[in-house]
């Protein structure tokens, strides 16, 4: 993302975006492994999961590119690191490996190769991108949706636990199209 990217999730995130979104996705909650072990939050914006995942006992990084985002995440939750990062730029280097990995509605498929090979052995990667739609909930296409089938292909690789791709009910009540992988290295 550019500055500008940059500059308009600081505004959201100081404006009280997602300020409400306090609960983890369905998703991690149902699939994450407890810790201890390492765990990344992948664009992790206010740390709602990254929260969560401390509260389970992980040792958790996250990573987003909104400073903004970030220090909420930390004022919340203390004991998780985080790193402001341009995820457009691949990951950052460094970071080590991870018992667990979460990406959810951040579309970047091309991250996941990265993302696989920072998996400790035995760890668990956990993504949910928004699908494009086919006659149900939000937009056809974007680029901020992944086309049907690319989310399980892009995790080839790993062991599938879980994959699916339709409608679901966020806890909050809303309706959206998702595509979910859960897999094992």
């Amino acid at each position: 993302m550019s500055r500008e990217d940059r500059s308009r999730w600081d505004q959201r995130f100081a404006d009280g975006a997602y300020a409400e979104r306090l609960h983890p996705s369905a998703i991690v909650a149902q699939w994450a492994s407890h810790g201890p072990g390492r765990a990344l939050d992948v664009a992790a914006g206010a740390g709602r999961n990254a929260a969560w995942l401390a509260s389970q006992g992980f040792a958790v990084t996250a990573l987003d590119i909104s400073p903004v985002g970030l220090r909420r995440a930390q004022e919340r939750t203390p004991e998780i690191v985080t790193i402001a990062h341009d995820l457009d730029e691949g990951l950052p280097p460094g970071l080590g490996a991870f018992d667990l990995i979460v990406m959810t509605r951040y579309l970047n498929l091309s991250l996941i190769p990265a993302l696989v090979a920072m998996l400790a052995p035995g760890g668990r990667l956990i993504v949910e991108v928004l699908l494009q739609a086919t006659g149900g909930v939000g937009p056809a296409g974007g680029r901020f949706r992944a086309p049907p089938g690319a989310l399980a292909q892009a995790c080839q690789g790993l062991r599938e636990l879980h994959s699916f791709e339709g409608e679901i009910n966020d806890p909050d009540g809303r309706a959206a199209q998702v595509a979910q992988f859960v897999g094992v290295l």
